[in-house]
C-alpha cells in the first residue's frame, strides 16, 4: 500500500495499491463515503460525513480499492486534483468538488 502515487493516474483510474485515511464506518460498510479529500500534499482521505472522524480510532489506512468495492460512484473521483474535496448527500446524489480548506485556513 502506498499513500503518494504518482498524479494523475494514466488511466484515470484509482491506483490498486492506493491507500488512503478512511474512516472505519465507511470502510466497514456502517456508513456510506459522504466526503472524499485529495489534500494538497497528494494524499487521499474517506469520511462518511456525519461522525467526528477525529475521535480515537475513528480511521485507519487502507485501500481505496476497497471504497471503490462499496460505492462505485467513489471512483469517479480519481482525477479530482490534489487540494479538492468531493461531497454527496448519500448514494445515488451527485458529488460535488470545491477547493479543499483546512479548518485553520478559515
Amino acid at each position: 500500500m502506498f499513500r503518494d502515487v504518482p498524479f494523475p493516474c494514466p488511466t484515470d483510474e484509482f491506483p490498486a495499491h492506493l491507500g488512503a485515511v478512511i474512516q472505519r464506518t465507511v470502510l466497514k460498510g456502517k456508513e456510506p463515503a459522504r466526503e472524499v479529500i485529495h489534500d494538497a500534499d497528494n494524499g487521499w482521505a474517506v469520511g462518511d460525513g456525519v461522525n467526528d472522524p477525529n475521535e480515537p480510532g475513528a480511521v485507519v489506512v487502507g485501500h481505496m480499492k476497497h471504497v471503490v468495492e462499496q460505492n462505485f460512484s467513489v471512483a469517479s473521483l480519481a482525477s479530482m486534483p490534489p487540494g479538492h474535496v468531493a461531497t454527496t448527500a448519500g448514494p445515488g446524489q451527485p458529488w460535488e468538488i470545491s477547493r479543499y480548506r483546512y479548518l485553520d485556513e478559515e
